[in-house]
């Protein structure tokens, strides 16, 4: 009960903060967490189309609610979803079961505030700071990199505590093979940003945006690493062909089994959004953030490439997934990690 209790305080001092936020945010700042959200709701309609389109079926847009291009159809799912009956389980614990939900989507918009849509470069060790462009920033953080990190570990405790409290054999075992995963690729993505920090010389995502914008992007200095960790993204946001949480054959729907109407919207919400958050810090940390118009076409990349992996890979094993996250990915990334380590601290 002490846990619970933790867990609620947690929520109740986070509340808190997140409305003080919100009261004292500018325009600039409330007008970015509505594209954000409007992204997140386009990117099902995008996956959707993409999924039609490769296995050769009709697409959203051919419904009579979806409008022109099925550009309606994100607003008439979430309509039915927030509209639809809340059921709760005889034998879950009410207020942690639709506690859940919450917190998952919450720490998903979390990860959002430290993503450098920033006009400086702030050098942690120097303290000069540089222009890169003319956008907003909602902040910045010397460890935002670290921060980042940190908010997508705490989005495990939303599937630990959502599985738990269904009370559902089902959900127990999609929650315990979703944080296994979660932490097996997670220190791998650590590892793998370790490399860069190193060469970078910072831990401040700003710092690296101006490294690569001055001198080369590190999806050409390190190639085995950029794809390595793509593959970790998609394993740690639980997508096709790692999706073995959510498995259908034999979990259902994993910890979301008994989850329904807008509580199941917030959890597939907060997936879609770690999508396009760890697809974004991709393009960070590998492929150069600038200029900005070209991050664009790089996230639509990513979009399409969870859409494809989920239309034409079959899914995974359990135990292939996981072989794969300690006994191949985690050496690589550590090898990776003493090479440059030696390599920076006997050669320069």
């Amino acid at each position: 009960m002490l846990d619970v209790f933790l867990i609620f305080q947690f929520f109740n001092n986070f509340i808190e903060y997140i409305s003080d936020i919100i009261i004292d945010a500018g325009l600039d700042e409330i007008i970015f967490i509505v594209i954000i959200l409007l992204s997140v709701a386009f990117f099902t309609l995008v996956e959707r189309k993409a999924l039609g389109t490769v296995q050769r079926r009709r697409g959203p847009n051919f419904t009579e609610v979806s409008g022109i291009f099925g550009l309606l159809q994100p607003i008439s799912d979430g309509v039915k979803l927030f509209s639809k009956e809340v059921i709760l389980p005889s034998n879950a614990d009410d207020n942690i079961f639709l506690f859940a939900p919450y917190y998952s989507f919450t720490i998903s918009l979390m990860g959002w505030g430290v993503i450098p849509f920033s006009d400086t470069y702030y050098d942690t060790f120097s303290l000069n700071c540089f222009y890169i462009e003319d956008l907003v920033s909602i902040s910045d953080f010397s460890l935002s990199s670290l921060l980042l990190l940190t908010f997508s570990a705490l989005g495990i405790y939303g599937i630990l505590i959502a599985g738990w409290s269904s009370n559902s054999k089902y959900s127990l075992l999609g929650t315990l093979r979703s944080t296994a995963q979660m932490v097996a690729y997670e220190l791998s993505i650590s590892l793998i940003l370790l490399s860069i920090v190193i060469t970078v010389s910072s831990l401040n995502l700003n710092s690296i945006i101006f490294f690569q914008k001055n001198s080369i992007s590190f999806i050409f200095l390190y190639p085995i690493l950029f794809v390595l960790f793509i593959i970790c993204i998609v394993a740690e946001t639980n997508r096709h062909p790692f999706d073995l949480p959510e498995a259908e054959a034999e979990l259902v729907a994993g910890y979301a089994t008994e989850f329904s109407a807008f509580s199941f919207a917030f959890f597939s919400l907060a997936e879609y959004s770690n999508m396009l958050l760890m697809s974004y810090f991709t393009i960070i940390l590998f492929w150069s953030a600038t200029p900005y118009f070209l991050v664009a076409l790089k996230l639509v990349f990513f979009i399409l490439l969870y859409s494809l992996l989920r239309a034409i890979l079959p899914r995974y094993r359990y135990d292939q997934l996981m072989l794969l996250g300690w006994k191949v990915f985690l050496p690589i990334a550590l090898s990776f990690l003493f090479l440059n380590y030696f390599y920076f601290y006997f050669f320069c």
